[in-house]
């Protein structure tokens, strides 16, 4: 399975991102438009650089045209997608089957909200994909799932519905536990916020929906 590894230009713990990326492999590196200046601090070499190229310094730019074996993907600045959205589009073409997006935190909130909904197409094609910073690993759920208390991100662990309603929802092996509930954006919103691993594994499954998943520590 090739995996594949998104830049993107928020704001970056890079302490955090350099202790992450000293245990993980990526075949693919895809830098997204200021995101190629996270990568240049991280010392990263991109397979791609993707964006319109409106907020990346034009110096970072020129040092990377220097280098060689570089697909650029420029796009016009009046498009329909973000830069991380076509960044995530360009690894779904390259095969990947799963995708971590660096960076994709931080700073405007409408660009954090944008790259939560770009994890929704890599969920409809079975991809495994997760938004990950010092604090938080985020994913999108819509079937059941296992969390392994050795290998939790941080204490916590929430779900959120994604969609306007999710079914069923049943929480085994965690401090709070749930027996078929069914949940609605907007209400009774701290249900399922802030849970805990309770025993070496915990499992969630649900019968209908797409949830927000946030494993984090404070």
């Amino acid at each position: 399975m090739k995996t594949c590894l998104i830049v993107t230009g928020g704001k970056l713990d890079l302490a955090f991102a350099q202790s992450f990326l000293e245990k993980e492999h990526f075949d693919r590196v895809i830098a997204v438009d200021a995101g190629l200046e996270n990568a240049e601090r991280l010392g990263l070499i991109p397979d791609y650089i993707v964006g319109d190229f409106d907020t990346v310094k034009p110096e970072v730019l020129d040092r990377f045209r220097e280098k060689p074996y570089i697909v650029w993907e420029q796009h016009k600045p009046e498009k329909n997608e973000t830069d991380t959205e076509l960044a995530r589009s360009r690894a779904l073409t390259l095969g990947c089957g799963r995708i971590v997006f660096l960076g994709a935190t931080g700073g405007r909130l409408d660009h954090m909200l944008g790259n939560l909904h770009a994890l929704y197409a890599c969920l409809q094609q079975g991809i495994e994909a997760w938004i990950v910073d010092r604090q938080n690993r985020v994913m999108l759920l819509d079937g059941p799932k296992c969390f392994a208390r050795a290998s939790q991100w941080g204490r916590y662990i929430s779900f959120l519905p994604y969609t306007e309603e999710v079914k069923g929802i049943t929480l085994k092996g965690f401090k709070y536990l749930l027996d078929g509930k069914d949940i609605r954006r907007g209400e009774e919103v701290g249900l399922c916020i802030s849970n805990e691993i309770a025993e070496d594994c915990a499992e969630i499954t649900f019968s209908d929906g797409v949830l927000i998943c946030v494993e984090s520590c404070d």
